[in-house]
């Protein structure tokens, strides 16, 4: 007990230069005698007030004292000295006074400790308060802070509301009986009334967040609203916490079947849902009805886009993502379908219009198929699916291919002029670079059709210092690897080999595998040339990547992710995983490659594909069978022989008319049919003439040294007024331009501040990514609601700023920012 007497009298003489203490059940006169504290002279009461006072007051002013009386202190109007003691210190020694002592808490706070004595009874606890105090608390502060230690949070209501809701949904109830047990029950409540508005005659926890989520959703629909707008400001916050997210979601589920949400959504129309998400069955009912409005038609590919895109922002959208993403492809491809006019005059004019738009269909379809499977939900897309399915099937690869078909049986040889043909390849695009003596880089995919060229286009763009362009080849016929492969590299002459092997001689040296291709390469570069697997370069170390390059004029990589996937029965349903992956794949091997001071890329690809993603019927197979004097090698959309029988369902090409020596002849079936081949997939097929079989990507990759790619700008638009009188604020916020490879989207949050910083709104986390070109279309309106914290900014300047999160860090930046007057009048307080 002396050394805490002790201790406590030296903090009081920091801020008191007289100290009485009083003993009141005389019982502490020893500690008295031990007392000693340097500059303090200690003096006893007894009944000798008036010689004290003299002496304190005239001898010795400036020196401490400290007066003990043994006793009880005596009535103001017998105490002759209580006006020295008013104006000084006064030492108690009950547990109290030693728990304000500890805390350095002056006697104000007395009546709060009493109160709530079981808090301060646990060493633990008043260390973690006594970490949250500071000199100018009152009583209410202090409350509050002990209801934050109670809960395990910062001493602020909503993260206290937040910590309390969190071990609700794990079951806990450990906070809340700590609370209740400390006597700070009444003061939570209270707090709750002050702050959102709660009331009730038995108030607890889960009434309060079934009260919260249903006057949120009130407020966003027609229902009754009892809580403020600080209720929806707080549940805003902690549905986009991520310490708390997963209590936000499990007390919604609770809440949405007390509440009966989903009969509730069910008599409502999606587009009035589009900006809650406080529910997971307000996601799942906007997909459910934009999957029959996309099959109805009844929705504008535009109408999705803008819906999808404000669902973006929304809690769940991760969950949901792939379904989303599925909903808006197969609406622009529904929409693109229509529209597109699917006629050519000529081979050459069919490959032109399919490299300039038509493409863009079997990118939608394959983005469309991917996403959905990725989804999992195969019943709920199902209707969408078959929809896209026969679309895809009857109305566009099955008529894209009768009509081409037309044009490749009136061609007497196999070429698309003005478009390159697949065996120039290295005249036509890598030698330029040889003749002024700069070193390049081939990477070659396997069966990267030219629409998943495209996509990587916008890929290399993206990044800073990259630029590309994207032009069609015709790649050989048949469509197959060995072909394909033998054609990009240099070469005099072409002949499929006269055996079974489908193998491909170069000016008469096989090009199966990397170590014949590296002897062709070498052979027309002096030594300098060099054919390496992908998988192979991507192990090696800088130094050794680098050494590559240096000792080589042309390396030609060659990476095989679709074609190995896609080729195979077992597995040729993930084709389409098989091209994200791909696109993934090339962009680190092309950093990779830059990195090894490899500035000048050419990206392409053997050849293309068909894939369906249905079972095939009957139909899509050919009854005839392949006949001939000598069918050397078949395959689901080609066959080579001699001597091969004709047939009305087959296309006969000569070696001549393909461009090749030798006399192999090949037959093709006509437009999109497959030939059945056993052990063999179907859906996944190349080898013919198709646009998606033929038409195949070269994009030419540069390395620049100065950065190139900047973020769109955003503007606030100010309205009629730069004063803010209601609990809301509607801002429109404008992107100046569209977004483009170069010019990426930006990501801000929003919020209205204080002069000193204080958040004094909602907070909206915001996404630029518009690509209109109409200057309409790239506005975003945002609806920001005030916090009762507003109302002491009243007649004051506030901010609408807007912040960027600086790269890799959680510290976010202004932006911009514009200035408002607060001028709220009194009936502000009735906007909800």
């Amino acid at each position: 007990m002396s050394s805490q007497i002790q201790t406590a009298l030296t903090r009081l003489f920091d801020k008191h230069r007289i100290i009485f203490w009083y003993d009141t059940k005389q019982e502490l006169r020893g500690d008295f005698e031990t007392v000693s504290i340097p500059h303090v002279e200690k003096l006893e009461i007894a009944n000798n007030e008036y010689g004290l006072k003299h002496r304190i007051l005239r001898e010795a002013p400036e020196q401490k004292f400290l007066l003990y009386k043994e006793g009880p202190q005596p009535e103001d109007l017998d105490n002759w000295l209580l006006d020295v003691q008013l104006a000084h210190g006064e030492f108690r020694t009950d547990q109290v006074a030693i728990w304000l002592s500890e805390l350095e808490l002056g006697l104000e706070f007395a009546e709060v400790v009493q109160a709530h004595a079981e808090f301060f009874q646990a060493i633990k606890r008043k260390e973690a308060l006594k970490k949250f105090l500071k000199s100018d608390d009152t009583a209410g502060q202090l409350r509050l802070k002990m209801l934050a230690v109670c809960a395990g949070s910062e001493p602020r209501m909503d993260s206290v509301v937040e910590t309390l809701l969190q071990q609700l949904a794990e079951e806990r109830d450990d906070g809340i009986r700590l609370i209740e047990r400390c006597g700070l029950d009444s003061f939570l409540w209270e707090q709750l009334t002050r702050f959102y508005g709660y009331e009730a005659s038995e108030p607890s926890l889960r009434d309060f967040v079934i009260e919260l989520f249903k006057s949120c959703y009130a407020m966003g629909t027609d229902g009754e609203v009892k809580l403020t707008g600080d209720a929806l400001v707080f549940l805003k916050r902690w549905k986009d916490s991520r310490q708390f997210e997963q209590g936000f979601e499990t007390l919604s589920a609770e809440c949405a079947e007390v509440l009966g949400i989903e009969q509730d959504l069910g008599k409502r129309d999606f587009r009035d849902l589009v900006e809650l998400d406080y529910f997971r069955l307000i996601d799942q009912k906007i997909i459910s009805d934009l999957v029959r409005a996309v099959v109805g038609r009844t929705v504008t590919s535009g109408d999705v886009a803008l819906w999808v895109r404000q669902r973006r922002q929304g809690h769940w959208y991760g969950e949901f993502r792939h379904l989303y993403e599925a909903i808006e492809f197969a609406a622009r491809f529904v929409q693109m379908l229509g529209e597109a006019r699917l006629t050519m005059d000529s081979l050459s004019d069919g490959v032109q219009r399919y490299s300039r738009s038509w493409f863009q269909l079997d990118q939608l379809y394959r983005k469309f198929t991917y996403h959905v499977r990725m989804s999992g939900q195969a019943s709920l897309m199902g209707a969408l699916s078959e929809q896209v399915e026969n679309l895809y099937s009857n109305n566009y690869l099955l008529k894209l291919g009768d009509g081409f078909q037309v044009h490749v049986d009136a061609a007497p040889r196999w070429e698309a002029y003005p478009v390159v043909q697949q065996k120039a390849f290295f005249e036509h695009w890598v030698r330029p670079y040889l003749r002024k003596d700069k070193r390049i880089c081939v990477i070659i995919s396997d069966a990267m059709r030219y629409e998943i060229g495209d996509e990587l286009l916008g890929l290399i763009l993206q990044e800073d210092r990259y630029s590309a362009e994207l032009e069609p080849a015709l790649s050989t016929l048949p469509s197959y690897t060995q072909l394909g492969m033998a054609a990009l590299l240099p070469n005099k002459s072409l002949a499929i080999a006269d055996n079974d092997t489908g193998t491909v001689l170069v000016d008469g040296q096989s090009s199966q595998g990397t170590v014949n291709r590296t002897k062709i390469l070498q052979a027309a570069l002096d030594g300098r040339g060099q054919a390496v697997k992908a998988e192979d370069f991507m192990q090696l170390n800088r130094d050794d990547s680098r050494e590559l390059l240096k000792g080589n004029d042309v390396v030609y990589i060659y990476h095989n992710r679709i074609d190995h996937t896609g080729d195979k029965m077992h597995s040729e349903g993930q084709a389409f995983e098989a091209a994200e992956q791909t696109l993934a794949d090339l962009i680190r091997l092309i950093k990779k490659l830059a990195a090894a001071n490899a500035n000048n890329l050419l990206i392409t690809a053997d050849h293309g594909f068909i894939y369906q993603n249905r079972e095939l019927d009957e139909s899509d197979f050919l009854g005839d069978t392949v006949s001939g004097d000598d069918i050397r090698y078949r395959d689901r959309r080609f066959v080579l022989g001699k001597g091969l029988s004709a047939s009305p369902a087959f296309h006969h090409f000569s070696s001549e008319q393909l461009g090749l020596d030798g006399d192999m002849e090949v037959q093709i079936p006509k437009s999109i049919n497959r030939l059945r081949l056993k052990g063999s997939g179907s859906r996944f097929v190349h080898g013919g003439a198709s646009l998606q079989e033929v038409v195949i990507p070269v994009l030419k990759v540069n390395k620049k040294r100065q950065s190139d790619v900047s973020a769109v700008e955003v503007d606030i638009l100010r309205g009629a007024s730069s004063v803010i009188t209601s609990g809301q604020l509607a801002v429109t916020l404008y992107q100046s331009g569209p977004v483009t490879e170069k010019v990426q989207p930006r990501h801000l949050r929003a919020g209205i501040y204080t002069q000193s910083g204080e958040l004094i709104s909602d907070s909206h986390e915001l996404s630029f990514d518009l690509t209109s070109e109409n200057p309409r279309e790239r506005e975003l309106q945002v609806r920001f609601v005030l916090s009762r914290k507003a109302d002491e900014a009243n007649g004051q300047e506030v901010f609408l700023k807007l912040e960027e999160q600086h790269a890799g860090t959680s510290h976010y930046k202004e932006y911009k920012s514009l200035r408002y007057l607060m001028r709220r009048s009194f009936t502000s307080d009735f906007d909800f």
